[in-house]
C-alpha cells in the first residue's frame, strides 16, 4: 500500500508513481466502478506484461526492472533522473535537437528490434539522462512482429510532434527516423508502410472537407 510520504512523481488514471528507497514504484490503483474480481485480474496482468516488456526490451534504453508483485500490483525500477524531453526539446539549438532525436529514433529502433511496440510514443514518456534519451511508461505496449504496429507507433509519435512541438515538430521527425534507420534493419519497410498510412490520413482528410 502506498505510503503518504513517499514522493509521487506522477498520478494517473491507471497507476501513481512514487520513489521509495531510490526506486521508482508504479503501483496498479484500484478502480471502484470496476468489479473486485474483474479490476484485480486486469491490474495483474497488466503489471505483469509491462514489466516482462521492460525486461524484454533491456537492451534498449528502458527502466531496469527489481521487482514485480502481482498481488501488490507493483513494479520496483530504476529510476531515470532526468529532463522530460517535453520540457527542453523546444529550446535545443539544431545541432542538439538533431542529436536528441537521433537517439530517440535509436531507442524506438531498439525497442522494435526486439519486437516491443510501445504503444504511447510522446515526449511525455521520454527522459534525457545526461546524453541518453530513456523510453518509459510501457503500459500501453505489447509485443507484435507486425510492420503495421511498427509503423502505427512511429505515426503516433509524429502526431504529438505536429501538435505539441509544432515548431520543430517537423525536423525533430525527420531526426528521428535517421536515427530509427542507422539502427533497425527493417526500418525502411516500416518507413514505407507509415508514408502510405500517412498519405492515406492526408486523403482521407481532404475528402471529408469536400
Amino acid at each position: 500500500m502506498f505510503n503518504p510520504k513517499n514522493k509521487i512523481i506522477a498520478r494517473g488514471a491507471e497507476a501513481v508513481l512514487y520513489v521509495e528507497d531510490g526506486k521508482l514504484i508504479k503501483e496498479r490503483i484500484s478502480k471502484g466502478y470496476r468489479v473486485k474480481e474483474l479490476d484485480n485480474k486486469l491490474r495483474k496482468i497488466r503489471t505483469k506484461s509491462e514489466a516482462k516488456l521492460l525486461d524484454r526490451a533491456k537492451d534498449a534504453n528502458v527502466p531496469r526492472v527489481f521487482k514485480v508483485s502481482d498481488k501488490d500490483m507493483k513494479i520496483s525500477m530504476e529510476y531515470i533522473d532526468g529532463e522530460l524531453v517535453k520540457n527542453i526539446i523546444d529550446e535545443l539549438s539544431d545541432t542538439n535537437l538533431r542529436l536528441l532525436c537521433m537517439d530517440i529514433g535509436k531507442q524506438i529502433a531498439n525497442l522494435h528490434s526486439v519486437s516491443v511496440v510501445h504503444g504511447d510514443l510522446t515526449t511525455s514518456n521520454m527522459i534525457l539522462r545526461g546524453n541518453e534519451v530513456y523510453l518509459i511508461d510501457l503500459g500501453l505496449g505489447f509485443v507484435s512482429d507486425r510492420t503495421e504496429d511498427r509503423a502505427v507507433d512511429l505515426r503516433l509519435l509524429r502526431q504529438a510532434l505536429e501538435s505539441k512541438h509544432y515548431k520543430i515538430g517537423k525536423d525533430a521527425f525527420e531526426y528521428i527516423l535517421q536515427g530509427y534507420s542507422e539502427n533497425y534493419k527493417n526500418a525502411e519497410e516500416v518507413i514505407t508502410r507509415l508514408k502510405e498510412k500517412v498519405e492515406k490520413r492526408g486523403r482521407y482528410k481532404r475528402k471529408t472537407k469536400r
